[in-house]
């Protein structure tokens, strides 16, 4: 009835509508999109499902991994904490970590870093005296300009890179967009830093409001960093977002402390933070909880880390968790409690009401069997930190990107390989390795590479491409550069950005082609705009900050609107000096 062209322009136009309109979510859509071109006989099922088993996907899903692995170890939050404690000028310090997370975002998830630097960049802005809506736009904006640095930088160059040798081109090089991605990332961090903030509306956040305050005894081990030092030297308020609250030595406990008190190897601290600043406080200043220190699991990879509400009836009530023998009756620890009303107790004399939250750690199986006077109320386990295992997951990360960057080996195969070290050395625990890829990436890449297979071999590329020929042949090379940007961010704001991508990249290079241009300069531009996800706030970075800045629509377009004009501009600058047309 229909030929396969029509067939394949069809499915193209409905799909293009279902990724705007999100009536689907994206990997549903594209699995849709698979069944029909099997359903209709437009592809065989070898080509169908090659995809799943490219080693674009693999390299994706390594890399997924490996993230997870950094953020466990605490390397990023380490390297923002260090950045915080080294600098007493709030202007200085907000734009030094702008620029790290642009620098580390061209090589990890830039979603990630800007979760990881979230609370850091507010908790220095609210040093500072300045609203959060003036700053977390700009974190989520930066985090987003370094993905455009690498080939690793954001899963959409590396779905570019992995469709290229089916359309008859080289893969992207490892640091190849490095010529227009640091010149992109340069220019809009000065934007960031001096046009933003002007364009930003001034509004409080809603991030503290939203997080639980906990209270916790942390005790100072030999060696730890605040040995010696009075409590405005160790700005755990400060730098780490807690506040003491008390401190037990031997048999006295010392309220009401000054900031000259001076912190001794063996004091027990309480303080009170939210939940995050409680675990990066454990994991960069030396101090531990007693009762984690008597349950060392043998496989720290393997712990969780849960909130659990104390319910009526419980036997815990009205007692202290050591009269409860808390941890022999469950085999787990207790890190920190919250409770609504505000108390300045330590928390090994705090007796448990009804209503308390416990941050509790333990082994899956102990938790398994909490009682049902403890509900678990949900899962906190990748915020935990284990400093002493950076080096070890900063050198597997940073081997595997050296030697797939210097072509040593091929990149998927670096990333696998360190994969299964951090797998093996139980830097990750393969349950929560799982748990770290996102699947709906992963199908949306695989079932589109698969299109793209089709719409190349039945010739519907050629037909489309044809067409637009036509039309944009007097634009010359220049506007039909230009062109084809505009399109690609006009497309990415409603769709995936891999989406837009993987759509615009047969036509940008069947046009080329046709109007007997070099394709390679339209794949650039293709893939920086990919990732220009500014001017609306439905990038998962983007999403991050929404609530926290309490941002409007508005707000997003008044300020990406013009960082994708600089961006826009530089890109056609130096894309035709780089790769000629």
């Amino acid at each position: 009835m229909f030929e396969p062209v029509t067939l394949i322009l069809l499915l193209f136009v409905a799909a293009l509508v279902l990724f705007a309109t999100e009536w689907l979510p994206v990997d549903v859509t594209a699995l849709g999109l698979l069944s029909a071109l099997l359903v209709l006989g437009l592809i065989s099922p070898k080509a169908a499902f090659a995809g799943f088993g490219s080693d674009t996907v693999l390299t994706l899903a390594s890399l997924f991994i490996l993230t997870r692995v950094l953020l466990r170890a605490g390397v990023i939050e380490w390297i923002g904490t260090a950045l915080v404690r080294r600098s007493r000028n709030a202007a200085g310090t907000l734009r030094a970590l702008l620029g790290t997370v642009a620098g580390i975002s061209a090589f990890t998830s830039n979603t990630a870093t800007t979760a990881v630097f979230l609370p850091v960049v507010s908790g220095v802005a609210r040093r500072a005296g300045l609203h959060a809506s003036r700053v977390l736009m700009p974190l989520a904006f930066a985090s987003i300009l370094g993905g455009t640095i690498t080939v690793i930088g954001t899963s959409t160059n590396l779905v570019v890179s992995g469709a290229l040798p089916a359309l008859g081109q080289k893969p992207l090089g490892f640091f190849e967009l490095a010529w227009v991605g640091v010149p992109v990332a340069v220019v809009g961090l000065l934007y960031l830093f001096f046009v933003a903030p002007r364009l930003l509306p001034a509004r409080d956040a809603g991030l503290e409001e939203r997080l639980r305050a906990y209270l916790a005894d942390l005790t100072v081990v030999p060696g730890s960093a605040l040995v010696g030092q009075t409590l405005r030297e160790a700005g755990l308020g400060r730098d780490h977002g807690l506040t003491v609250l008390a401190a037990r030595r031997g048999q006295d406990t010392l309220y009401a402390l000054g900031p000259d008190f001076l912190i001794q190897e063996g004091d027990t601290l309480t303080v009170e933070g939210h939940t995050e600043r409680i675990l990066a406080g454990k994991s960069t200043l030396g101090v531990v909880s007693k009762s984690e220190q008597k349950l060392q699991p043998a496989d720290p990879s393997g712990v969780r880390l849960v909130e659990a509400v104390v319910m009526p009836g419980s036997p815990l009530l009205g007692r202290t968790l050591k009269e409860a023998r808390f941890r022999e009756r469950y085999g787990v620890s207790v890190l920190a409690l919250h409770r609504r009303a505000r108390t300045r107790e330590r928390l090994a004399g705090l007796r448990v009401h009804v209503g308390d939250v416990l941050l509790v750690q333990g082994s899956p199986e102990r938790l398994g069997v909490l009682d049902e006077h403890l509900a678990v109320l949900g899962d906190l386990t990748e915020h935990v930190r284990d400093l002493k295992r950076a080096p070890l997951a900063l050198l597997l990360f940073g081997g595997a990107v050296v030697l797939g960057g210097l072509g040593v080996v091929p990149l998927g195969v670096a990333v696998v390989v360190a994969v299964a070290l951090s797998l093996a050395l139980r830097l990750i625990s393969p349950e929560e390795a799982y748990s770290a890829v996102e699947w709906p990436v992963i199908v949306l890449v695989a079932c589109m590479l698969a299109f793209g297979s089709a719409f190349e071999s039945s010739g519907a590329a050629q037909v489309l491409t044809g067409a637009l020929s036509g039309v944009l042949e007097p634009l010359g090379p220049y506007g039909l550069l230009a062109a084809l940007f505009l399109v690609t961010v006009a497309l990415t704001q409603p769709m995936s950005n891999q989406a837009a991508a993987l759509v615009m990249l047969p036509l940008a290079m069947g046009t080329a082609k046709a109007l007997g241009y070099d394709p390679r300069p339209f794949v650039i531009g293709i893939t920086v705009a990919a990732s220009n996800s500014f001017i609306t706030p439905l990038e998962p970075s983007c999403m991050l900050v929404y609530g926290p800045g309490r941002y409007t629509f508005a707000d997003f377009v008044r300020v990406g609107a013009g960082l994708t004009a600089v961006t826009f501009a530089v890109a056609l600058l130096i894309i035709p000096r780089v790769w000629p047309f």
